[in-house]
């Protein structure tokens, strides 16, 4: 598999555009796009794909939703996009029926719940609707396929390698997560706990996994509590762009850049006055434009009947390129947009204007 994601786009960031999508309530408002431009297959042109995200007023969930819109206007699709507005499995298995019931021709998820969104994900594939999760996967019986923003393993050593680092491999760190079940968050977390067994992290303890639920108030008050009850806290990894951003205002406004260390996954525009005070040295992402791009190349090409989810299944993602669909760790299968990508000083000027 080609990995053009976030590499490729640093590339070529003219090609990007930021703006808004989401929408907001219990009982979900769409937001629809569509185009006339003839671009797509005539499987693909009018149909109506979905996409859901994990909740409303997330700046990465607008960002993902963004390159889904994208990327169904492009091959001449109509999108969907939909977010409970909290992020719970009850939020999502509300717009799912609700999209079952319009006869959708793809939903695609970052789910809340790995495990919860089972019964109604299998009665969607049921009506003949393709499934395929994205960002955060649901398991196996509940999709075709799964997006994934990059390796697992490699998002879990990066983040334990960079707290080692800023931390001189001593001392008391905790992780500051979004959810406690949701399944990406998850999953990094068990490959922070594996890179931990390595003989180089043997003066370093994780104290304690705090969630934040993806939600700034909360992720803002869970900081707080880990100053508060771990004195001798030296570090914190956050791997969810809410829960970073709010745990360096925290340690910005308190005045504890160089004292208490923080990496995690964020977005550069919200994160590029921390990495330059030094609150936190250098952190990991990929891009979500892309993550939702890829999605909705993917959905297309299950509708098409271009793929159906199983491993060796080729495809190609508009300017992204051409992929390949592998096994995944849960024992599904996915495609993987790319490698995480390091960003510092020395280059968050210039990716802080794209997203």
């Amino acid at each position: 598999m080609k990995r053009k994601g976030v590499l490729a786009l640093m590339l070529t960031s003219a090609m990007l555009m930021l703006s808004v999508a989401g929408c907001s309530g219990n009982k979900p408002v769409a937001t629809e796009n569509g185009t006339s431009s003839g671009k797509g297959t005539s499987a693909s042109s009018n149909q109506v794909y979905a996409i859901i995200a994990k909740n409303t007023g997330n700046p990465y969930n607008q960002a993902e939703t963004q390159g889904f819109q994208d990327a169904v206007k492009e091959f001449g699709g109509k999108s969907i996009v939909r977010a409970p507005e909290q992020p719970t499995a009850e939020g999502q298995i509300t717009i799912i029926n609700q999209l079952i019931a319009q006869k959708v021709a793809s939903i695609a998820i970052a789910s809340n719940d790995a495990n919860a969104l089972e019964p109604v994900l299998q009665k969607a594939m049921s009506a003949g609707i393709k499934v395929l999760s994205c960002d955060s996967a649901v398991n196996p019986a509940s999709r075709m396929v799964h997006v994934d923003q990059a390796d697992p393993v490699k998002i879990g050593q990066v983040e334990v390698q960079a707290m080692g680092k800023m931390m001189n491999y001593t001392g008391e760190f905790a992780i500051l997560s979004a959810t406690s079940t949701a399944d990406n968050q998850n999953t990094w977390i068990k490959y922070m706990k594996e890179e931990l067994k390595k003989p180089e992290y043997k003066k370093m303890r994780l104290v304690k996994i705090a969630y934040g639920d993806d939600l700034p108030d909360k992720s803002t008050s869970e900081t707080e509590a880990l100053l508060q009850s771990y004195p001798k806290l030296k570090g914190i990894i956050s791997p969810t762009t809410v829960g970073i951003a709010a745990a360096a205002k925290v340690l910005s406004d308190k005045g504890l850049a160089g004292k208490v260390y923080l990496t995690g996954l964020g977005l550069p525009s919200q994160m590029i006055t921390y990495i330059k005070s030094g609150v936190c040295p250098w952190m990991y992402l990929w891009n979500p434009i892309d993550i939702g791009y890829i999605t909705g190349y993917v959905s297309k090409a299950l509708v098409d009947g271009t793929i159906t989810g199983k491993i060796g299944d080729t495809f190609t993602a508009g300017r992204l390129g051409k992929y390949t669909v592998t096994k995944a760790a849960d024992g599904g299968t996915e495609v993987l947009l790319g490698p995480p990508y390091k960003f510092d000083k020395a280059n968050i000027d210039r990716w802080a204007k794209v997203y």
